[in-house]
């Protein structure tokens, strides 16, 4: 399949403007007459934000090859890359409203269509990797997609995006006393600013391509991220300490269009979530590879020092924020207990 992407920036409005005429999901037209007739060709559009550098971009190349594959050719994915069509909150607008079919986004972005994909954001909830992607395979999460149906929107699958640690230019997170007073970037996000705070930390808010020159500066003592961070962004070079305190672990979702879902048929629709299934399966496998070199290089090229602090005392940190938004959310409450039941 000859998958297309748009890199030129100039073109996005002309690129909006021919799917809002178009319609976002497509169909060719039925050849007739003398000829052979063609089946229907459905074209879904599909706008993320990352480049070939990024596990996920390659998670969902596949899964447009594999839709192809297992429908035969009835649907195919036209993907529009390295955000070109937008930032994430503006690009899951467009497929709420049926601009563009599909999309990838963090789980924070999905909880602003529905909250209680929030739960995603607070602190120490998930007791490791395997915890996290056995939670993720559950009905539990099923019913979380389906919820988004109130939205106009439908969860497809998740991509393990890691879970974000603490690293330092020069100090070692070993309690969360040494966290005190310490200007750590955090992502502009209500819950990840009050995480900082009840650790004792001073949460700065900014951009992820200022984090760099910060560090070097002196303006923020750490950031918190996977360590994909230290090689791909290379804060490796400003960050020499990195403590895999793991305190949340946001996904990746792919999203999609309710009523562009609806324009397919149950076969077509069971072959989208067969082909998200298994590029799960695969994208979590090279989610795993990437991380291991990315710690291995960051040790040798870079010497980065990496240490494992007990949780524990973290965990006890932040307990009044999860008891909060268990009392103000029942929602949270009950996706908390399902988390917590989960062996």
């Amino acid at each position: 399949m000859g998958v297309k992407y748009l890199i030129k920036c100039g073109l996005v409005a002309a690129v909006i403007s021919a799917l809002l005429l178009t319609g976002a999901c497509s169909g060719a037209e039925t050849v007739t007459g003398n000829e052979v007739s063609a089946k229907e060709t459905k074209t879904l559009t599909l706008a993320h934000i990352h480049n070939d550098a990024s596990p996920v971009y390659h998670s969902l190349e596949a899964f447009a090859d594999k839709v192809e594959e297992k429908t035969n050719g009835s649907v195919q994915i036209k993907i529009y890359a390295e955000g070109v069509l937008g930032g994430e909150t503006k690009v899951m607008e467009l497929v709420q409203s049926g601009v563009i079919d599909m999309t990838k986004v963090n789980g924070g972005v999905v909880s602003k269509f529905d909250n209680q994909f929030s739960v995603f954001s607070l602190p120490y909830i998930f007791r490791n990797k395997k915890h996290f992607r056995s939670f993720m395979e559950t009905d539990t999460v099923k019913q979380m997609y389906k919820g988004l149906e109130d939205a106009g929107l439908r969860g497809i699958t998740y991509y393990d995006a890691g879970a974000r640690s603490f690293y330092t230019r020069n100090k070692k997170i070993k309690t969360p006393e040494d966290l005190k007073g310490l200007k750590i970037r955090v992502m502009k996000d209500v819950t990840s600013i009050e995480t900082m705070e009840m650790l004792g930390a001073a949460p700065t808010p900014m951009s992820a391509t200022e984090v760099y020159t910060s560090l070097q500066q002196g303006i923020i003592d750490g950031a918190e991220s996977s360590p994909i961070a230290l090689t791909d962004a290379n804060h490796g070079e400003v960050a020499k300490q990195f403590s895999f305190d793991e305190h949340t672990r946001i996904p990746d979702f792919l999203i999609m269009s309710d009523a562009s879902w609806d324009k397919l048929s149950e076969s077509e629709q069971q072959a989208l979530l067969e082909a998200g299934k298994e590029t799960t399966k695969d994208h979590n496998k090279r989610w795993d590879k990437m991380i291991e070199k990315s710690i291995k290089q960051a040790k040798e090229e870079m010497g980065v020092e990496f240490s494992h602090p007990d949780q524990a005392p973290f965990r006890k940190k932040v307990q009044p924020l999860i008891e909060e938004r268990r009392k103000n959310n029942p929602e949270i409450d009950r996706l908390l207990d399902k988390i917590e039941a989960l062996q």
